[in-house]
């Protein structure tokens, strides 16, 4: 990240960000210039809005990464040096929620994602009988974190038992699913 683009960045988000947090904002981007910590070009402005906007709130730091996460669709790496910077709090609590949260990734997702529902309810409809379908057809496992092409993810419950098994494709709520239905919704060859 060169001093130019700190540059830049600190101005635009500076300017938008409450009194108290603006000149941390501005220590901040300086000392990940000179720690050598690398944010890239499309991830930066987006970590610097959003601990701009949750570090001076108590309890900030998890809705901050949700909001990282709702934005970039993961949590980078070099994101846990800014946000821990940003909160005044130590790399390793920043670690610990985003890996306490299954909900987080901080790895870039696949392009597709199938949450399939393993609760008892649906478990007793045939949800294992299609999670071992998809496994076979996608070629990952479910929880996997290398999965490129689609991610199969495990949820307790939809609230939606009564048509189950039910699972959700990019977000896309379906009843009463099968792996042939699952796979032809994913558009998953």
């Amino acid at each position: 990240m060169s001093q130019k683009s700190v540059r830049s960045v600190t101005a635009h988000h500076v300017a938008a960000a409450p009194a108290g947090v603006a000149g941390r904002l501005c220590i901040l981007l300086s000392l990940l210039v000179f720690w050598g910590v690398c944010v890239s070009s499309e991830v930066e402005p987006v970590l610097c809005e959003v601990v701009a906007a949750w570090a001076d709130r108590p309890g900030g730091l998890l809705p901050a990464l949700r909001e990282a996460q709702r934005q970039l669709g993961y949590v980078p790496a070099e994101a846990v040096q800014v946000f821990a910077d940003g909160f005044n709090i130590s790399r390793a609590e920043v670690h610990g929620v985003l890996s306490f949260y299954h909900d987080f990734r901080t790895t870039p997702p696949p392009p597709t994602t199938i949450r399939l529902c393993r609760a008892e309810a649906c478990q007793a409809v045939g949800a294992e009988s299609v999670a071992r379908a998809l496994e076979a057809a996608c070629g990952t496992t479910f929880g996997a974190e290398d999965a490129s092409v689609v991610a199969l993810e495990t949820v307790y419950c939809f609230g939606n038992c009564a048509v189950g098994p039910t699972a959700e494709v990019n977000g896309r709520l379906v009843a009463q699913a099968d792996a042939e239905r699952l796979l032809s919704l994913a558009e998953v060859n």
